[in-house]
């Protein structure tokens, strides 16, 4: 809160590049969305890159961590009216007043705004842009509070169909709670599609406790491995590593403290699969149904998917299209075939 809400003015002031990585382009979609979103909201927005999951119609979406709103601005669209968008955010008092989202010439000065909390930023304008898109009734909300105590907030269980979050679980000291209260509230065969920053060590007590290093989203990252163990603990499908960059640090007292630590940012997606969705590895074949995705769906690392290409995928993957939002957009069949899941990881 201090942090976000006091020390930074402007993009230039932070010291690594962990919150404003985006790992590939943005679909057409997403960009003319983005189009649509109020200055000010952007202007607010503290997010690493975007992160927008496909097949979004009419689904229910938290935002852990929505911060000004932008993201769930974005989504409100994606979902379309009968759709239903809600961001949760910690922070509240008084947020910098540039304008750090996008880049712009040294000569041209960033907007100003009076300061206001970040969730009072996302509420004052959901009347806008729910003129803007064309909505009778706001298909968006605003909370504050906690995301590792959502039941606070009154967020029931199996009440959303995906939970997104950008850059903020490594600033929840108890990621595992995060990661349970977002299971809690999924339906089943709901996702949790979410950026955030990984070590490739267990950090030292010295980086964990240090200030600036916590802000910029460094002193609170999970060691890659702890990832996959708490996913399973907490009952998710083991995650599927969609995309990932490397975190570069240009500051050399920060370098110094870090030593020989490395950093990624990267984007997962894990499923909250029944126990009735589990079976054997099976072959899939994609309708091209999407929007956006028609021709070919880019679904992690390991599995790309293109219009009625016959696909072998292992019982994990088979499970995960069966049980979730992406089934309509499939055939799926049993095969007799010992299909063995693919080895990667960042």
């Amino acid at each position: 809160q201090d942090y976000y809400g006091k020390r930074l003015q402007k993009s230039a002031d932070l010291k690594t590049n962990a919150c404003i990585t985006l790992a590939r382009p943005l679909p057409k979609a997403v960009r003319d969305a983005l189009e649509n979103v109020h200055e000010e909201v952007v202007a607010r927005y503290y997010g690493c890159g975007l992160v927008i999951p496909e097949c979004l119609t009419s689904c229910r979406i938290l935002d852990l961590g929505s911060g000004s709103g932008r993201d769930c601005y974005l989504l409100s669209q994606m979902v379309g009216e009968q759709g239903h968008v809600t961001g949760i955010d910690m922070t509240e008092g008084q947020v910098w007043c540039g304008a750090r989202a996008s880049p712009r010439p040294p000569s041209i000065p960033p907007p100003l705004f009076p300061s206001s909390s970040q969730v009072e930023v996302a509420k004052k304008h959901i009347a806008y842009h729910m003129d803007k898109f064309g909505y009778k009734k706001p298909n968006v909300e605003f909370l504050q509070g906690y995301m590792e105590k959502l039941s606070d907030a009154g967020l029931a269980d199996e009440s959303y169909d995906i939970v997104i979050s950008n850059c903020v679980i490594n600033l929840a000291p108890d990621k595992r709670a995060v990661l349970w209260e977002a299971y809690r509230v999924l339906k089943p065969g709901g996702e949790m599609y979410f950026s955030d920053v990984y070590a490739n060590q267990r950090l030292s007590e010295s980086v964990q406790k240090h200030r600036v290093l916590w802000g910029e989203c460094l002193a609170g990252a999970l060691y890659w491995r702890d990832l996959y163990s708490i996913a399973k603990e907490v009952g998710f499908s083991p995650p599927c590593l969609v995309t990932a960059s490397p975190i570069t640090i240009g500051d050399k007292e920060l370098e110094d403290i870090i030593g020989d630590c490395c950093f990624v940012s990267a984007t997962f997606r894990l499923f909250k699969v029944p126990s009735s969705s589990q079976a054997g590895p099976g072959q899939v074949i994609y309708n091209g149904g999407i929007v956006g995705h028609e021709r070919e769906l880019v679904f992690d690392a390991n599995f790309t998917f293109k219009e009625g290409e016959v696909v072998d995928v292992d019982a994990e993957m088979a499970a995960i299209l069966r049980s979730s939002r992406f089934a309509a957009e499939f055939l799926i069949r049993a095969s007799g075939a010992n299909t063995a899941a693919p080895q990667g990881c960042c």
